[in-house]
């Protein structure tokens, strides 16, 4: 696996450096073809230490972070999410991508699969859209007590969805069609 490390706030160590290798290397057994993955190492405010990866699989991408008082730890934490996303997905991924047709780099069948698919569809929930402002949604969000909310857009007409970022601040998706 070939992994482009970058930084932010900190300077990679020979023996940092090492060891994001020798960890995120080890997903490499879980693909059929090359790889190649983002790392960025963050130092934030009061030593906070955040690790971000993002890995492209055709097109899909997996994608993990995690922060802890100690990057090796982040380090260790994004590589577990990591695996546990490629095991849960793997059968999705390579199904998606034997229908399409599309020769993407496909995940290992001979990848551990020791999770359990339980991403089960469990409930559909109908619910009116109702055309509001931005500011509107994020109350209304607030209001109900979720991370986010379908709404529709009463500049645009369109559908967006305002959600709850972890740093306080609000985001918004608009969905485009391609």
């Amino acid at each position: 696996m070939k992994l482009k490390l970058k930084t932010k706030n900190t300077q990679i160590t020979d023996a940092l450096n090492d060891y994001v290798y020798k960890r995120l290397g080890k997903l490499e057994k879980y693909f059929t073809e090359e790889m190649t993955g983002t790392i960025t190492l963050i130092v934030e405010q009061h030593s906070l230490h955040k690790v971000e990866a993002t890995i492209p699989i055709g097109s899909y991408i997996l994608r993990a972070e995690a922060q802890s008082d100690d990057m090796y730890a982040s380090i260790d934490a994004v590589e577990e999410k990591l695996e546990r996303q490629i095991r849960k997905y793997k059968t999705r991924i390579n199904r998606k991508s034997k229908e399409t047709g599309v020769s993407a780099p496909v995940i290992s069948e001979e990848a551990p699969d020791t999770l359990q698919e339980n991403g089960e569809i469990t409930r559909t929930k109908h619910f009116a859209v109702k055309p509001m402002s931005e500011e509107e949604a994020i109350m209304q969000m607030e209001l109900l007590s979720h991370d986010f909310f379908v709404f529709q857009n009463g500049a645009s007409n369109e559908i967006n969805v305002v959600y709850k970022r972890k740093d306080g601040n609000y985001g918004i998706i608009i969905p485009e069609l391609s």
